[in-house]
């Protein structure tokens, strides 16, 4: 049986569809703020997250279906019109930065008992491994350093150091798990996005949009 040249370019288009999954800011985010810190101010459009900052910190967090376990990297934009100071991002209590978008894992038998749980419990369970991608901080773009606040569990990997403007990411999930935690079964359970201006006492303006899982 033949098959035309349009059918075949429609067919691999919808293949290709599939395999993305868009990931609206619609209301169904939940943030999670920090004792006795006050929380930031999100406005989920849709498409795209607004982000308000000032002197304060918390993440919005989503869960996902399990339909995400085979989910290899992600995409998104991100805009930062006004930012905070470079920190060091190694430094519980005084890591301040734009942006921080979360990618929450476990392996497969972990995550059968953790979907659909909350965020704080995913970061305090053992078999998590958390990989946060930050437009912020003093070093350099690729610089991998340890989460201060997960024990050897999540790491950061800077994208964009300190400053403003607007910039388009693509990240490989699979190659970092792999290479940062020698973990290559995992499945995604949620993401997260914050922003952080308590330490410094700052100021942030920004938003990220078009999130895509591949």
């Amino acid at each position: 049986m033949r098959v035309a040249a349009p059918a075949i370019a429609l067919m691999l288009a919808a293949s290709m569809a599939a395999a993305q999954q868009s990931v609206p800011f619609d209301g169904s985010w939940e943030e999670q703020g920090f004792l006795r810190l006050s929380s930031n101010d999100y406005a989920q459009e849709g498409n795209a997250l607004g982000i308000r900052s000032d002197g304060t910190v918390s993440i919005l967090y989503r869960r996902l279906p399990q339909t995400s376990g085979d989910v290899q990297g992600a995409s998104w934009s991100w805009s930062v019109s006004r930012g905070v100071a470079a920190t060091d991002l190694t430094r519980k209590g005084g890591d301040d930065r734009n942006i921080a978008i979360y990618f929450v894992f476990a392996d497969p038998g972990t995550a059968a008992g953790l979907r659909g749980q909350p965020l704080r419990r995913l970061l305090s369970t053992s078999g998590v491994r958390v990989l946060t991608y930050v437009w912020g901080g003093s070093a350099g773009r690729g610089a991998i350093l340890p989460n201060p606040y997960l024990e050897g569990r999540g790491t950061t990997i800077v994208l964009r150091g300190a400053g403003t403007g607007r910039h388009a990411e693509r990240v490989d999930l699979a190659s970092d798990l792999a290479a940062i935690f020698d973990m290559r079964d995992a499945e995604l359970l949620g993401v997260a996005v914050s922003a952080d201006s308590d330490d410094t006492d700052g100021e942030i303006d920004a938003s990220v949009s078009d999130l895509v899982l591949r």
